[in-house]
């Protein structure tokens, strides 16, 4: 099933039957090592909790004129520090890659991407999350970004860019954060893709979100309504019903 996240956030949680075999692919996308290659939402224990990884290191290559906003990632680091049981820490590294020479990009072209340039992945204690941030827009232009494996990420850069940062637009700090917390939602296990709700509040009419409006994986967080909200409002917050689950598996 896909969510295909409209313009403010998230992701196409495609893929909860991927497989893990390294020979074998996602929805025919490119093969990576099989550790990183399963369902959205298939390590969020493993995220969560520190009995397999006691530390994350999160890989972000982005292409010439898309790196990542600063305070953006100061933020899914206090976000990921309040969620998740990694005594070891939390790593993020950066670097540049080339660009797509495309306008717009498939899932296939994104993964592909990723396949060429990833350098980080799950090894010994550490788990591996990989984010792309790309410089063409999505095969549906309203699409943010979006999660396709259960560690890797894509942002859509020039939608984001486009979006935000000039007057009467949303701040590219918030409107990035939330994208990037919103995706990061998802391979933690929400709504119940790998993480098991302790309450019902999955919202059965548009997929792997929560019922909650105010919740930041409430559905309309992927469109244009949440552009107008980020003007003046802060960014969403999990509700309690998206920590409590959380937190049975194996998060804070």
């Amino acid at each position: 099933m896909k969510h295909a996240i409209t313009i403010f956030l998230l992701a196409i949680i495609s893929v909860n039957n991927f497989s893990c075999k390294k020979s074998d692919t996602i929805n025919g996308l490119p093969s990576i090592s099989s550790d990183n290659n399963k369902a959205v939402g298939a390590s969020a224990n493993e995220l969560l909790s520190a009995a397999s990884f006691t530390s994350v290191k999160i890989e972000i290559q982005y292409m010439p004129g898309f790196a990542p906003d600063a305070a953006a990632l100061n933020n899914i680091t206090s976000f990921l520090n309040s969620l998740i049981n990694k005594p070891s820490g939390i790593t993020i590294v950066q670097s540049q890659i080339s660009a797509s020479g495309k306008t717009v990009l498939s899932l296939n072209d994104i993964a592909t991407v990723e396949k060429n340039n990833r350098t980080v992945y799950t090894s010994g204690s550490q788990l591996g999350v990989y984010f792309l941030f790309t410089d063409g827009s999505y095969t549906d232009a309203n699409v943010l970004g979006l999660a396709y494996r259960n560690t890797s990420m894509c942002v859509l850069g020039k939608t984001i860019h486009d979006n935000s940062g000039a007057i009467g637009q949303a701040s590219r700090t918030k409107l990035e954060s939330t994208v990037l917390e919103h995706e990061l939602g998802h391979i933690l296990g929400l709504v119940d893709v790998g993480t098991v709700m302790q309450t019902n509040h999955k919202d059965a009419a548009h997929g792997s979100h929560c019922n909650n409006t105010n919740c930041l994986m409430y559905y309309a967080s992927e469109t244009t309504d949440v552009l107008g909200f980020l003007i003046t409002g802060s960014i969403p917050p999990l509700d309690a019903n998206c920590k409590a689950d959380l937190k049975a598996n194996g998060g804070k």
